[in-house]
């Protein structure tokens, strides 16, 4: 990432220099919607993400500088504010802040600057790239990183659950701070045990394909939430022991069927479904075979489509386009409602993916969408 823009109008508005930090966006190669669930995920951070320049500035006053707004770029607040900023995007860096003091972190003032090439609204998960990077460079600067990588992640999720209204599971954060070049990560959301896998896809590539649609997850989400709670209570009331989905099989499901509304079972039973097949593909992945990955992606749209309901026509256009090109894998990737398809694409058929996905979506929702090739990268990170 070319950061020379980010240093140029730090030192304009600032009048100084400051040191440079990057947190990545992530892709999740599967696994969605299970993070909430206590189930597992398949991530890892990509190529792709924010920069922060950051330096103090011996006051309690953080100035921060959002080269990619358009509106309200330019935003202030004192560190003993109670009330948080008005402007959204600014209450990201609020929560990391009160969630790094919470666990004892004592801050100064800043000023801060910060840009990206992940994009926003995409399913890339750029909230957490930018609250990672926050919390990093913080972290770094005023408790010389004695905050360990798994409470950065937890302070990334709590600032989305306290200060920006999205009861999101663990899993994006973590991605971003955990990531490793050429490795996919195994999250167990609930003990929070992980495993890297090697990804090295001989003869293929990840391609994402924006559909333009910006996702905005908020009321959506919590209710999806909700459905899977309604089922938890009612098995735990008449099995036990049942505390997520990730503790429910099918038999327990389909048990307490007729207490549960068409939707919220069929919510239920797509994170089953769901959980199964990350494990599959754990299997596929250690015995190369990318072609049954592929299959598994496919399955993963369809039910986040037609069961669990968060897909929309320009993704299940796109994943149609994929299937018509013979594309091994594709899916909706991130919480849905608009943002990237990801495509596990063989080389061979790649430049004509690209071009028909572009030239039929255009014909259809006279849109351009954007087309990202990603490779998995490291997570957040001091770069100078």
């Amino acid at each position: 990432m070319d950061t020379t823009v980010l240093r140029n109008r730090f030192r304009q508005q600032f009048g100084t220099s400051g040191d440079l930090y990057f947190s990545p966006g992530r892709i999740n190669l599967i696994g969605e919607h299970t993070d909430y669930n206590g189930g597992f995920v398949f991530p890892g951070a990509v190529d792709k993400g924010i920069a922060v320049e950051i330096y103090r500035n011996g006051s309690r006053k953080v100035s921060l500088l959002a080269l990619d707004q358009k509106d309200a770029p330019y935003v202030e607040f004192s560190l003993d504010d109670t009330d948080k900023p008005e402007q959204h995007w600014a209450c990201y860096i609020f929560g990391v802040c009160k969630e790094l003091e919470k666990r004892g972190v004592t801050l100064g003032g800043f000023n801060a600057a910060f840009t990206g090439d992940v994009p926003l609204g995409a399913g890339m998960s750029s909230s957490a790239a930018l609250e990672s990077a926050f919390a990093f460079a913080l972290n770094t600067m005023f408790a010389d990183g004695q905050v360990d990588k798994f409470e950065l992640a937890k302070i990334g999720q709590a600032t989305e659950h306290n200060y920006c209204g999205v009861k999101c599971g663990i899993m994006d954060q973590f991605a971003s701070v955990f990531g490793r070049e050429g490795c996919l990560i195994r999250l167990d959301c609930r003990s929070l045990e992980y495993e890297y896998f090697p990804f090295d896809p001989q003869g293929y590539k990840l391609v994402l394909v924006n559909s333009m649609v910006k996702h905005s997850l908020g009321n959506e989400y919590n209710e999806r939430r909700e459905s899977c709670e309604k089922a938890v209570a009612l098995m735990n009331a008449q099995f036990g022991r049942v505390e997520a989905l990730r503790d429910a099989n099918y038999e327990m499901l389909d048990a307490v069927k007729k207490d549960l509304s068409e939707q919220d079972y069929r919510r239920a039973r797509y994170v089953l479904d769901e959980k199964e097949r990350v494990l599959a593909v754990c299997d596929a992945l250690q015995a190369g075979d990318y072609e049954l990955v592929g299959r598994k992606m496919y399955e993963t749209h369809w039910g986040l489509s037609r069961d669990y309901t968060v897909s929309c026509p320009e993704l299940d256009f796109l994943v149609e386009t994929a299937q018509d090109c013979g594309v091994t894998g594709s899916r909706v990737m991130g919480g849905g409602f608009g943002g990237c398809t990801i495509n596990l694409v063989r080389e061979t058929v790649c430049d004509k993916f690209i071009s028909k996905a572009k030239r039929e979506y255009a014909r259809k929702f006279s849109i351009i969408p954007e087309i990202y090739q990603v490779v998995i990268g490291d997570g957040s990170r001091k770069l100078q």
